[in-house]
Protein backbone atom coordinates (compact mmCIF):
# COMPACT_ATOMS: atom_id res chain seq x y z
CA UNK A 1 0.00 0.00 0.00
CA UNK A 2 1.54 3.41 -0.90
CA UNK A 3 1.88 5.99 2.12
CA UNK A 4 -0.13 8.61 0.74
CA UNK A 5 -4.30 7.96 -0.80
CA UNK A 6 -5.58 10.81 -2.31
CA UNK A 7 -9.64 10.18 -1.23
CA UNK A 8 -11.51 11.05 -4.45
CA UNK A 9 -15.66 10.22 -5.49
CA UNK A 10 -13.65 7.79 -8.24
CA UNK A 11 -12.03 4.37 -6.88
CA UNK A 12 -10.32 2.49 -10.15
CA UNK A 13 -10.11 -1.41 -9.61
CA UNK A 14 -7.84 -2.10 -12.22
CA UNK A 15 -5.17 -4.40 -11.82
CA UNK A 16 -6.01 -4.84 -8.29
CA UNK A 17 -6.13 -8.71 -6.82
CA UNK A 18 -9.82 -9.44 -6.01
CA UNK A 19 -8.94 -10.70 -2.63
CA UNK A 20 -7.61 -6.65 -2.10
CA UNK A 21 -11.24 -5.12 -3.17
CA UNK A 22 -13.80 -6.23 -0.38
CA UNK A 23 -11.09 -4.06 2.22
CA UNK A 24 -10.66 -1.20 -0.28
CA UNK A 25 -14.52 -0.94 -1.51
CA UNK A 26 -15.36 -1.16 2.22
CA UNK A 27 -12.90 2.04 2.77
CA UNK A 28 -13.54 3.68 0.13
CA UNK A 29 -17.39 3.92 0.74
CA UNK A 30 -16.98 4.57 4.54
CA UNK A 31 -14.42 7.41 3.10
CA UNK A 32 -17.53 8.29 1.16
CA UNK A 33 -19.57 8.69 3.97
CA UNK A 34 -17.68 10.65 6.08
CA UNK A 35 -16.61 13.06 3.70
CA UNK A 36 -20.64 13.47 2.92
CA UNK A 37 -20.26 12.63 -0.90
CA UNK A 38 -23.44 12.01 -2.44
CA UNK A 39 -22.20 9.92 -5.20
CA UNK A 40 -19.42 7.81 -6.25
CA UNK A 41 -18.15 5.85 -9.00
CA UNK A 42 -15.79 2.72 -9.23
CA UNK A 43 -14.13 1.82 -12.36
CA UNK A 44 -13.72 -2.06 -13.13
CA UNK A 45 -12.99 -1.84 -16.84
CA UNK A 46 -15.57 -4.03 -19.13
CA UNK A 47 -13.52 -7.32 -20.03
CA UNK A 48 -14.86 -10.50 -18.43
CA UNK A 49 -15.94 -7.95 -15.68
CA UNK A 50 -14.95 -10.09 -12.71
CA UNK A 51 -14.54 -7.07 -11.02
CA UNK A 52 -17.92 -6.21 -11.32
CA UNK A 53 -19.14 -9.08 -10.78
CA UNK A 54 -17.36 -8.77 -7.68
CA UNK A 55 -17.65 -4.96 -7.08
CA UNK A 56 -22.14 -5.71 -7.38
CA UNK A 57 -22.02 -8.60 -4.80
CA UNK A 58 -20.09 -6.32 -2.14
CA UNK A 59 -22.58 -3.31 -2.58
CA UNK A 60 -25.64 -4.97 -2.92
CA UNK A 61 -26.67 -5.46 0.16
CA UNK A 62 -24.22 -2.58 1.81
CA UNK A 63 -26.26 -0.29 4.10
CA UNK A 64 -24.30 2.53 2.71
CA UNK A 65 -25.89 2.51 -0.71
CA UNK A 66 -29.09 3.90 -2.12
CA UNK A 67 -28.68 2.82 -5.63
CA UNK A 68 -26.24 1.62 -7.98
CA UNK A 69 -26.14 1.26 -11.54
CA UNK A 70 -23.81 1.75 -14.92
CA UNK A 71 -22.59 4.95 -15.65
CA UNK A 72 -23.65 6.93 -18.65
CA UNK A 73 -21.65 6.06 -22.29
CA UNK A 74 -20.03 9.37 -21.54
CA UNK A 75 -18.11 7.77 -18.08
CA UNK A 76 -17.21 4.66 -19.46
CA UNK A 77 -21.03 3.19 -19.60
CA UNK A 78 -21.13 -0.59 -17.80
CA UNK A 79 -17.26 0.06 -17.50
CA UNK A 80 -17.49 1.62 -14.46
CA UNK A 81 -20.53 1.73 -11.67
CA UNK A 82 -22.24 4.58 -10.58
CA UNK A 83 -22.91 4.61 -6.74
CA UNK A 84 -25.87 7.13 -4.78
CA UNK A 85 -25.14 6.80 -0.93
CA UNK A 86 -27.62 7.28 1.49
CA UNK A 87 -27.44 10.44 3.85
CA UNK A 88 -25.64 9.90 7.01
CA UNK A 89 -27.83 10.76 9.73
CA UNK A 90 -25.70 10.80 12.66
CA UNK A 91 -25.35 14.29 12.54
CA UNK A 92 -29.47 14.60 13.29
Amino acid sequence: MPEFIEVTDVLDLHGTPVKLIPDMIDAFLQNAIELKLERVQIIHGKGRSKLKYTTYQLIKNDARVFRFYDAPPQLGGWGRTVIELKPDDKDG
